[in-house]
């Protein structure tokens, strides 16, 4: 495929051979990449974009779609109908970009003054759990688990050592955990007990009980830089 370059005044250019630059040519302004991380999991239409990025102006997120569109990383599509809307979506070489949109947040991850406080959205709950699975702790475990992140549904199928996630909802699932994305983070990443966000109500449970609680157990985030 033949990318045609952007060469708007804002773009920012860096005349360097070298393919981080050019990469930076296209994801280096701020939310490019970001709206490359909400897009890995499937077409959104804008409006899911931008409840995914809640500081992200229309305004902006119009340029960037536009800019990222032009490089041939991302592309519009019209649902049929009922829907009939228009949703984004990365093209083929768009999506090729999610072992560095999951490698650039597993080192970030490592810095002292990460917030995990801050706005999460269920694209990013997703992606981490891929990103930051134990494969030791998983072993030759194979499960199906559901998610219900407010309107939208996700599946993580646990199988081989190797977890995939996928927008959808699934037939057959060992449990469905609901909640917000930020319930989950104290749970899996903070070794709070399942029990405890359940008995709060900050995340519900259908399905078996102890499927869902060795799951969370699965992950862990990468060490501080010392």
């Amino acid at each position: 495929m033949e990318l045609e370059k952007v060469t708007k005044a804002d773009k920012r250019r860096y005349d360097d051979a070298c393919g981080a630059a050019l990469g930076m040519e296209y994801v280096g302004e701020r939310w490019a990449l970001l709206l490359i991380r909400e897009l890995l999991l499937g077409p959104r239409r804008f409006g899911e974009l931008r409840g995914g990025l809640p500081g992200i102006s229309a305004n902006v997120l119009t340029q960037r779609l536009a800019g990222l569109e032009a490089a041939g990383i991302v592309e519009r599509h019209r649902l049929p109908p009922p829907a009939n809307a228009q949703v984004y979506a990365l093209t083929p070489w768009g999506q090729e970009a999610e072992p560095v949109v999951l490698a650039l947040a597993k080192w970030a991850l490592r810095a002292p003054t990460h917030d995990p406080t801050l706005p999460f959205s269920a694209v990013s709950l997703m992606l981490s759990l891929k990103m930051l699975l134990v494969a030791e702790r998983a072993g030759e475990w194979r499960a199906r688990i559901a998610f219900r992140l407010g309107d939208d549904p996700y599946v993580a199928t646990l199988a081989d050592r190797a977890l995939a996630v996928a927008r959808g909802v699934a037939e057959e699932v060992d449990a469905t955990l609901s909640g917000r994305p930020s319930a989950f983070l104290p749970v899996v990443f903070g070794r709070r007990p399942l029990d405890d966000a359940l008995a709060e109500g900050a995340i519900a449970l259908t399905g078996n009980r102890a499927s869902a609680e060795r799951f969370v157990t699965l992950f862990q985030l990468p060490p501080k830089v010392e």
